[in-house]
């Protein structure tokens, strides 16, 4: 069946019996392929064929809900436990001398020659 096929509101009854058959099979890779998720059945389609495929849909739609929930909470816990950790982390806080930049380096100069004699 051609995609203009079903936009012009043509049916082929035969694709859920085809759709069917692949779920019967356990092919359902094959069956969302060939459009299980678009299936709509009609009157002339079988009852019993319409109600195995519309469950299957069901299904499917069931298990990918709670597949996209799950990942949801395994990234909302991830980030809670990075945030938990970054709090938990210390804080280092860069440590500005208080005197001003000559003075700090007329005090360094004075340690590296205490430091020198200290060796000697």
């Amino acid at each position: 069946m051609q995609a203009s096929d079903m936009e012009a509101g043509a049916h082929d009854c035969g694709h859920g019996s085809r759709l069917l058959g692949l779920l019967q099979n356990d092919d359902v890779d094959a069956a969302i392929e060939a459009g299980l998720m678009h299936y709509v059945p009609c009157t002339a389609c079988g009852l019993e064929v319409a109600t195995k495929l519309i469950d299957a849909q069901q299904t499917l739609s069931r298990a990918w809900s709670a597949r996209d929930r799950y990942l949801a909470r395994n990234a909302r816990l991830a980030r809670r436990v990075a945030e938990r950790e970054a709090k938990r982390a210390p804080v280092v806080a860069e440590r500005k001398s208080p005197l001003p930049p000559a003075a700090a380096a007329i005090l360094a100069r004075a340690k590296a020659r205490a430091a020198e004699r200290g060796r000697q």
